[in-house]
């Protein structure tokens, strides 16, 4: 079930979930600047917002994605349940401090429920 076709289509959809939310959790922190000093308007904000975080994946690199991806727990306990479980975690963060007006990262969710997945997969190993 874990490897069929359709829980990696049902995976992929939860991750494009998590990134509408990180868009629309973080994209106030991003223009609130800019916008509140009226430097731009929050039209021309959005669009200047949304040119660069397209842009900076092919300019900048993807070294924080690589780090993310391999750097934070070993790649070998990785399978489709510790993204499952990091992405859940990482989505209910993020509605919550939303709902409650709390300022928090979107990335830094998703760091925490990858490391709380890979502790709870990598953890019997070791206690036991």
């Amino acid at each position: 079930m874990l490897e069929s076709l359709t829980f990696v289509v049902f995976l992929v959809l939860v991750a494009l979930v998590f990134d509408f939310l990180n868009g629309f959790h973080d994209a106030a922190n991003s223009i609130s600047t800019i916008v509140s000093t009226r430097v731009l308007s929050p039209q021309y904000a959005v669009i200047w917002a949304a040119f660069f975080n397209f842009v900076a994946a092919f300019l900048i690199g993807v070294q924080v994605a690589h780090t993310i991806g391999t750097g934070i727990i070993n790649p070998a306990i990785v399978e489709n349940r510790i993204i499952l479980s990091a992405l859940g975690g990482a989505i209910a963060w993020n509605i919550i401090t939303w709902y409650f007006g709390l300022p928090s990262s979107s990335s830094h969710a998703l760091i925490g429920g990858l490391i709380g997945a890979g502790l709870v997969r990598g953890a019997p190993r070791y206690l036991f």
